[in-house]
């Protein structure tokens, strides 16, 4: 009874266990799991510490502020998944070791790969399980872009200058990265758990107090992040709202195959354009955290009006409003999709063919996203509909009669509501597999629709070429006409 440590200990497992009753309770109460409540509360803890940046250690040794990025972030990671935090922490000291032990070598950018990619993975495969859970592996995927990103970019840094394209040389690594560089970069909280990504020298020039649209005092980027903030949470209140309504798993249920196929149609198509706005949350959020640290600041316009879309992950009025799948790409998850296209599309040129290279960026993407099958079905869908879009895209665009019926002013409203309408119903099927991962479950959807998406677009792709060559005519007639 005397035992001041054994008190001392009761009292902080008690106050342990209160402090995850109450985010248990307030998770239950708004509908939502503790996994997620944790997330959209880390996002948030955001902003604070960028504020604490901003005015304590803005212009500070660069040494302080990349231990305040790796104590932040792992307090963050600490928070969300406990001990497995060593997973991130193991994969970026090996990272460290691979650039200092094996150099600015291909070997090391392989190595860097393959290690990367394989742990993640391997993560993927023991922790798998049939439903979406916020785990570990989730802010894993996007370090494993950074850390090969940082490999590339450390290659890159090694060759002469000439031999670099202009994108090339503005991200290449010209210094040594120290093991505290590497991990502040890593760590940093405004982008630690879901992106976005950005490139090393892009992060210390951050460090160096270089991002800032007045030179010598801290950036001028408290309203651009409070926009991008307000925009983040209307979505997080529509999505909050909406979300105990229209759910994935509605798709499994005897009920809604029971309904008429137009009905399932339409359910498909209002669940595929709602179910995106839980990443599109994420991402504006912590948008605005990155704006205030000043890592958004991406130069000034020609009217010298400063920018702050150096990292953003969302162009929300495209989003909203393109009737493309194309503009849909353009608009969503921006980061990554650059990401992908500077450090695996481009440098697969050698190959000579852009299809091939764009189906392996996808394929790359699935396997990014996890080992789902559900997951390579999607971005397949997305790869045929890009290239049936284009198909005809450049029909109507090359054939006088289409081009001129699509000239028609009258028409352009019933021409994007038709558009509009194949487009997120289509982005839903595909969405449908991304979704419900197992093929058990995304196979009882297609089927239930009777497989539309493939039918529809593997169609239109073998029929397309011969309506282009009835309605096109060749270029010694057009000659002619001329």
């Amino acid at each position: 009874e005397g035992d001041e440590g054994t008190v001392v200990a009761l009292a902080g497992v008690l106050q342990s266990g209160f402090q995850e009753l109450s985010l248990n309770k307030l998770a239950t109460s708004l509908g939502a799991s503790e996994q997620a409540l944790r997330l959209i509360i880390s996002i948030f803890l955001g902003y604070p510490f960028a504020l604490f940046y901003r005015h304590y250690l803005f212009y500070k040794e660069s040494y302080l502020i990349h231990l305040y990025h790796t104590f932040t972030g792992l307090s963050i990671a600490y928070f969300n998944f406990g001990n497995q935090l060593y997973h991130s922490l193991l994969c970026i000291v090996l990272q460290f070791l691979i650039l200092r032990l094996m150099g600015r070598t291909i070997t090391a950018v392989l190595t860097t790969f393959c290690f990367q990619m394989a742990y993640l993975l391997a993560g993927y495969y023991y922790t798998a399980t049939g439903n979406y859970d916020i785990k570990w592996t989730m802010p894993h995927c996007v370090l494993t872009l950074k850390l090969i990103g940082l490999a590339v970019d450390y290659f890159d840094g090694g060759k002469d200058q000439n031999s670099l394209s202009s994108e090339q040389q503005k991200y290449a690594i010209r210094g040594v990265p120290s093991l505290l560089e590497v991990a502040g970069f890593s760590y940093f909280y405004g982008a630690f758990l879901v992106g976005p990504q950005f490139s090393m020298n892009h992060y210390m020039k951050l460090v160096q107090g270089e991002l800032t649209d007045i030179p010598g005092k801290i950036p001028n980027s408290t309203i651009p992040a409070l926009k991008r903030l307000s925009l983040g949470l209307f979505y997080l209140v529509g999505y909050t709202l909406l979300s105990p309504h229209i759910t994935e798993d509605y798709l499994l249920t005897e009920d809604y195959d029971n309904h008429p196929f137009w009905f399932r149609c339409m359910y498909m198509l209002i669940w595929g354009k709602f179910v995106l706005y839980k990443y599109v949350t994420c991402w504006l959020v912590t948008e605005g955290v990155c704006i205030l640290t000043g890592l958004g600041f991406n130069g000034f316009e020609e009217k010298g009006k400063a920018k702050w879309d150096a990292c953003a992950n969302m162009k929300v009025w495209l989003f909203e409003t393109n009737p493309r799948f194309t503009g849909t790409i353009a608009s969503f998850n921006i980061n990554t999709n650059a990401w992908v296209a500077r450090y695996f599309f481009k440098r697969l040129k050698f190959l000579g063919n852009k299809e091939l290279s764009q189906g392996l960026s996808l394929l790359f993407l699935a396997l990014w996203h996890g080992l789902h099958s559900g997951y390579l079905v999607c971005f397949q869908m997305e790869f045929l509909i890009v290239i049936v879009e284009r198909q005809a895209a450049r029909l109507i665009q090359q054939s006088p009669t289409l081009s001129n019926l699509a000239a028609i002013t009258a028409l352009q409203p019933f021409y994007y509501l038709v558009q509009q309408t194949i487009h997120w119903l289509f982005m839903g099927y595909s969405m449908t597999a991304f979704c419900l991962f197992t093929w058990d479950k995304w196979l009882k959807v297609y089927k239930s629709v009777y497989f539309l998406g493939h039918v529809f677009f593997l169609s239109l792709l073998f029929i397309l070429p011969y309506v282009h060559k009835a309605m096109v005519p060749r270029k010694e007639k057009l000659k002619k006409m001329e």
